[in-house]
């Protein structure tokens, strides 16, 4: 009996280990299957459970003028983040962080949702904000570090440079059309949790470095763009017109030099901007370009040769029938030579002009200088303006569109024809960037200026040349002149159609000057336009004299002399060591004695003789370029600006003998 129970244990142990053999040998398989086929796939989930991947937006590529001055750029900025699951009481943390973040403790409180693991509370802080936050010692709180976009100059070539928004993209202008090249490439980071499913404070650990954008170059001047703002920003305050803009193009190349455009925005604070404030209204507002596009018309027929500058023209005294349409000259004339139809301005003498070249061939040079279609610069938003093919033309079109009614341009349309006349006849490809950057400043692909067509000869292109130089000296563009200089350019003074009646209003509408200067050598062409000024009526008046205003101190920057005078170079002066930031060392002598106490700051030398000049500028360490004789009429830098070592200093002088004043 005894023996059959020690048999039966004994069976009964040998099945337990066989069991628990079996068992742990299934165990062993499993965790082999586990580790060696499914060792992949669970090290993901154990990742995704572990930690949660969060963006690095990389470092924005800037956005320079052609100089090199920065009109974009990116600086490293604290992210603030927060872990709501960890925190025993998000509503305190709410009310220490509102008068740090400058929001509502309730709309902070929202962002802290309790059910969340991660949360953004809010991005790219200021140094000083981040700070106020760190100072709380908040273990729920934490940092990425991100990239902030700022604009140095404010609302410097707003229109141009755009604006980033609040997700890394560009939302207007360089930004958005450059988009791909300025953002760079995203990185990844990890917030990590523990064994409980609990987020971990600390740094995030970067799974990812990002890749800073690349940099735009832009054709623009930042001085030149200054100057035309300023001027364009004064008259837009005294006119309180609805709109007003200046354009300014080198005609040789096609490069935009400025564009300056009012209402304007600060694109470090776009959000507090209005649509109407953001738009670009240069190449997204087409408008009808009255007087100033006679000369398109002046040109096909001064090109087919169905005129000659020396035709005589009837004015009709003023009024000519067109089908059942009586249209109107601004003053009665009587016979008019062709130039002096340009001149004057006559509406009648061009509508006799605009009927001998016919509607084919005229609509041949309209499209030929490039109007009814987009001019390519690149920027979003850009309008082809309004221009139907000749099947569509009424018994009145070509008459009307002899004078700039019935069809709609851009500025930088017009600007653009203009700036072919002064290039002899060539239409250039309008440009806004030169060139595309690495993360060090090195070019890596440029774009050069392009020919689009021959739209007229050079022999046409300087005939007309000539006729508009006289509607600057003795015709209605008088105000437009820039004494040393000769001008070319038209006035415009365009109605708007009334919606309500079909009818041209009688209020002021768009009030404009195109032209070019220099006229021997052109150096820029440009737009100047006013919309619905309040206190103006015609281009002439309002229009003219900003265009002289900012083409002056841009032909003196761009140190183009005046009529009469000749270039003379001086030496640099050597300091006798560097000079402190800020500060002024005395110099080697030249010829006069130096002051060692002299203020770093560039003196007021503006009817000064050369040698008075020089003199004055005797103690600073700079390079003066000279250009012309007589006095002083042009300094750069302005009265005032600080004079670091090596500045670059311009003088024009001019002692010209005063010219006849023009006729109106």
């Amino acid at each position: 009996m005894m023996e059959l129970r020690t048999t039966a244990l004994r069976s009964r142990t040998l099945i337990f280990a066989a069991f628990v053999a079996c068992a742990f040998l299934g165990i062993l398989v499993r965790i082999g299957y586990l580790q060696v086929f499914k060792h992949e796939e669970y090290s993901r989930l154990a990742e995704a459970q572990r930690a949660k991947t969060v963006p690095l937006r990389p470092k924005r590529g800037p956005i320079l003028d052609r100089a090199g001055l920065v009109l974009a750029e990116s600086a490293a900025a604290e992210s603030l983040f927060g872990l709501p699951t960890r925190m025993t009481d998000s509503a305190r943390v709410a009310t220490e962080l509102a008068p740090i973040l400058g929001e509502p403790a309730s709309d902070i409180a929202r962002r802290l949702d309790p059910d969340k693991r991660f949360v953004w509370v809010k991005r790219k802080l200021p140094p000083r904000v981040a700070q106020a936050v760190q100072d709380l010692h908040e273990p729920t709180l934490g940092f990425i570090q991100e990239s902030l976009r700022l604009y140095p100059n404010r609302e410097l070539a707003a229109h141009v440079v755009g604006f980033e928004g609040l997700d890394g993209k560009g939302l207007s202008g360089i930004e958005q059309a450059w988009d791909v090249h300025l953002a760079g490439a995203e990185g990844k980071a990890l917030v990590e949790r523990d064994a409980l499913g609990r987020d971990v404070t600390g740094a995030p650990k970067v799974l990812k470095p990002s890749i800073p954008g690349q940099g735009v170059a832009l054709t623009l001047d930042a001085t030149l763009q200054y100057i035309a703002e300023k001027e364009v920003d004064a008259a837009w305050r005294r006119t309180r017109a609805k709109g007003a803009m200046a354009v300014m193009m080198d005609p040789r190349t096609g490069e935009i030099l400025a564009m300056a455009i009012r209402p304007t925005f600060n694109p470090n604070a776009f959000g507090a901007a209005t649509d109407e404030e953001r738009r670009n209204r240069a190449i997204t507002d087409p408008f009808e370009p009255g007087s100033t596009f006679k000369v398109i018309m002046a040109a096909g027929a001064l090109e087919e040769g169905v005129v000659r500058p020396t035709d005589r023209f009837y004015g009709e005294n003023g009024k000519i029938k067109i089908a059942t349409a009586v249209i109107g000259d601004w003053k009665p004339f009587g016979w008019l030579t062709f130039s002096e139809v340009l001149q004057n301005s006559s509406n009648v003498g061009s509508i006799k002009a605009g009927m001998q070249l016919g509607k084919e061939r005229y609509y041949k040079y309209i499209t030929g200088f490039g109007f009814g279609q987009p001019v390519g610069l690149g920027l979003p938003g850009e309008s082809r303006g309004q221009l139907r093919a000749p099947p569509q033309w009424s018994a009145l079109s070509l008459a009307t569109m002899s004078i700039g009614q019935e069809i709609s341009v851009t500025a930088v349309q017009m600007v653009t024809a203009f700036a072919a006349i002064a290039n002899g006849g060539r239409l250039m490809q309008p440009q806004i960037v030169r060139a595309l950057l690495d993360a060090n400043g090195r070019e890596v692909r440029t774009f050069e200026p392009r020919a689009v067509r021959q739209v007229i000869s050079p022999e046409t292109a300087r005939e007309l040349t000539t006729i508009l130089t006289a509607v600057v000296r003795e015709g209605t563009g008088h105000n437009a002149a820039i004494p040393g200089y000769e001008v070319a350019g038209k006035t415009g003074t365009a109605q708007k159609m009334d919606p309500s009646t079909r009818r041209y209003s009688h209020a002021p509408g768009i009030l404009s000057f195109v032209g070019f200067a220099p006229v021997d050598d052109p150096r820029i062409a440009m737009i100047v336009l006013l919309d619905e000024p309040k206190n103006e009526k015609w281009g002439s008046e309002a229009a003219a004299p900003i265009f002289a205003a900012i083409g002056r101190e841009a032909l003196r920057h761009l140190n183009v002399p005046p009529r009469g005078t000749m270039p003379v170079h001086l030496l640099r002066v050597e300091a006798e060591s560097p000079a402190p930031s800020g500060m002024v060392v005395p110099v080697r002598r030249v010829s006069l004695d130096a002051d060692p106490d002299v203020p770093a700051a560039m003196p007021a030398l503006e009817g000064r003789s050369l040698r008075q000049a020089m003199a004055a500028l005797a103690p600073f360490d700079v390079t003066l370029e000279v250009t012309g004789r007589g006095a002083v009429v042009t300094q750069w830098p302005a009265p005032g600006t600080p004079l670091a070592p090596g500045t670059a200093c311009r003088l024009v002088l001019a002692g010209l003998p005063e010219r006849p004043a023009a006729r109106p």
